[in-house]
């Protein structure tokens, strides 16, 4: 609905002033495009003159002259007109070529400025807004700008500059004439006013149902696994179709609008032309004008309604810009959530002490979309139903937020090896989230080596964070170029070896170019185990001194494998502070100590052998997955 309310504003003045601030670096290009423009519009209300001439002075002439000075003026007027046409050809080209330069530069301007800005927006930012939308913007809506610069407000110019130019030129040579070429105007006016508005709906309804379509076309190309699985695909594809069949009519609609729009226009053209002959040819007969000044007249009714007609689409591309406008700019204002602070501390190497001090976090307000896997889960029922109570402190603002975490505080020491345990949605990804600032807390600070990390650079503060994600996201290229991630300083012999280190060699090598091998999308070839490795050497690549791995990296690859990340992490942990975040208890056993989670605040904290003896909360879910779940 927020689509098809912007689509049905109208002209905005703000908005066009706002888009023409990026045609401002260009303004020689335009400049130019402008002139090219004035000369174009000159040799095209001038052609007629040339018919007038050559009729009144050679080929009717009201003076009976020499049949041979007759030949010479038509040669003439034929050098002339060439010549004329020439110009008027140089001049197009140069209007279309620059005015299509300035149009690509802006779009270049444009995508390049969403891009940077949608790099910049934190996560929570992504939480609210579906990529498909995003990508909208960052396409089709830029292009709608582009054709408001190239298309709309340049052509609209260009057909003023024409009508204008005609009419001038019509009026001086006979004022009469012209007025009889006018009166058709207010009941074109009318008739363009009305096929306009029922042009401007039929859009309207075109583009949400587009809409419609995209995204059930996204979700079932995304879901198709699903879709075969459970033999969904005829109940899919009755569903597409029949989203389809509404866009087909839609569209149906927008060709019944053009069907009626250009022969009507050219019926009153055609009116034009009639009424011309009549009054004009009324005028001849009795010798009141020449025969050459009405045929240069319904030279120009026939050039004239041509802008006239072109006038209609370049409304609609007003309409689809201002549309766009809207969205492209509200998503460049949009406050950077987490943005830098002015004066932002640089820093080169941490010592890795990690402090959270009285965090409170959620990731919005009541109602608002969270990321997936925050919301409180199901698991540990058992425990409360052991008799263990949860006591679940308030603040004055809990009825406004959606608390993640609540009033959590622990320190990391330099080089522990810490593991985060609890049922889903219990707040470990959002303690990880908050040591790598991809989210601010509402209250309380998190800090690295003694400082808050909302004072360092967030480029500092990442570069010095290694995070190794249960799903781990490979780009299209060589495998390399995913190791290296643009810093062409690691050499080959450095990723080689790392990828030793971490045991990922053994499968690069068997690949039929090795590390210059090109990976598909996401990765698509590789298995999860390997990615998982891929994924394990980057982080160590980039040396960071702090290493998180998330949701239990090894959690969906084979037995075999699981060992070889197992032995890898291990020695990658080693004298470097690291927070790994498990669901299968046996895997963190060899950490210092373990943080565990109940409903966003820390419950227990200790080695895997003392929380055991505590009998609490840890050991109870200990008991529950390896014990009763045979899991031990």
């Amino acid at each position: 609905m927020h689509e098809e309310e912007a689509f049905k504003k109208s002209f905005d003045a703000k908005l066009a002033r706002r888009i023409l601030k990026y045609v401002r670096p260009y303004w020689k290009q335009v400049g130019l495009a402008l002139l090219a423009l004035v000369v174009s519009t000159l040799t095209a209300a001038s052609t007629p003159l040339f018919l007038k001439y050559a009729i009144d002075n050679a080929i009717v002439p009201r003076e009976v002259l020499p049949l041979a000075q007759r030949y010479e003026t038509l040669l003439l007027v034929c050098a002339v007109f060439l010549a004329v046409r020439v110009v008027d050809f140089i001049a197009n080209y140069a209007q279309t070529y620059l005015i299509s330069w300035v149009g690509q530069h802006i779009l270049f301007d444009l995508r390049s400025e969403i891009f940077a800005k949608l790099q910049r927006m934190h996560l929570g930012y992504f939480d609210r807004n579906p990529v498909g939308r995003l990508m909208t913007r960052i396409t089709s809506d830029v292009d709608a700008i582009n054709q408001f610069i190239t298309g709309g407000l340049v052509g609209l110019i260009a057909d003023f500059a024409l009508i204008i130019g005609l009419m001038t030129f019509m009026l001086v040579l006979d004022w009469r004439l012209a007025l009889v070429a006018f009166a058709i105007m207010p009941i074109f006016l009318a008739v363009t006013t009305w096929i306009r508005g029922g042009m401007r709906e039929a859009y309207r309804a075109m583009r949400l149902r587009l809409s419609r379509v995209n995204a059930s076309l996204q979700e079932n190309l995304a879901g198709v696994q699903t879709t075969q699985l459970f033999n969904r695909e005829p109940k899919n594809e009755a569903q597409f179709n029949l989203l389809s069949s509404d866009l087909r009519g839609a569209w149906v609609e927008i060709i019944k609008w053009f069907a009626l729009f250009f022969p009507l226009v050219g019926l009153m053209g055609e009116v034009t032309v009639a009424l011309l002959l009549w009054y004009g040819g009324g005028q001849v007969i009795q010798q009141a004008i020449t025969l050459g000044l009405l045929v240069a007249f319904t030279d120009y009714v026939r050039q004239l309604f041509q802008p006239l007609q072109d006038l209609s689409e370049k409304f609609n591309i007003f309409q689809a810009a201002m549309a766009s406008a809207e969205r492209i700019f509200g998503l460049l204002d949009t406050k950077e959530e987490v943005a830098d602070k002015p004066g932002a501390i640089p820093v080169e190497r941490f010592r890795g002490q990690i402090d959270f001090e009285d965090v409170w976090f959620a990731y919005g307000r009541r109602g608002e979309a969270k990321p997936q896997g925050t919301e409180p889960g199901d698991e540990g029922k058992e425990v409360e139903a052991a008799g263990l109570e949860v006591i679940e402190p308030t603040t004055p603002e809990e009825g406004e937020w959606d608390w993640v975490l609540r009033g959590v505080s622990f320190r990391v020491r330099p080089g522990e090896k810490v593991a985060l345990v609890g049922a889903t949605g219990a707040g470990k990804t959002s303690v990880i989230s908050l040591i790598a600032r991809f989210y601010d807390v509402q209250q309380g600070a998190v800090k690295i080596d003694g400082l808050d990390v909302r004072e360092y650079r967030q480029r500092d503060l990442r570069r010095a964070i290694g995070i190794v994600l249960q799903e781990p996201f490979l780009f299209s290229g060589t495998i390399a170029s995913n190791l290296r991630l643009g810093d062409e300083s690691i050499t080959l012999e450095r990723i080689e070896e790392v990828c030793a280190f971490v045991g990922a060699d053994e499968f690069i090598k068997r690949l039929p170019q090795g590390y210059e091998t090109v990976l598909h999308e996401r990765g698509g070839g590789l298995s999860t185990g390997q990615k998982q490795l891929l994924a394990l050497a980057r982080a160590i690549l980039h040396n960071p001194d702090i290493l998180l791995i998330l949701d239990e990296a090894t959690a969906n690859v084979d037995s075999e494998t699981e060992q070889k990340i197992q032995a890898a992490l291990e020695r990658v942990m080693q004298g470097r502070t690291s927070i790994v975040i498990a669901h299968r208890l046996s895997t963190i056993r060899h950490v210092d100590r373990i943080l565990v989670f109940r409903k966003g605040r820390l419950l227990e904290e200790g080695s895997h052998d003392e929380l055991l003896k505590k009998g609490g909360y840890y050991a109870r879910l200990y008991e529950l997955q390896y014990v009763h779940g045979g899991g031990a």
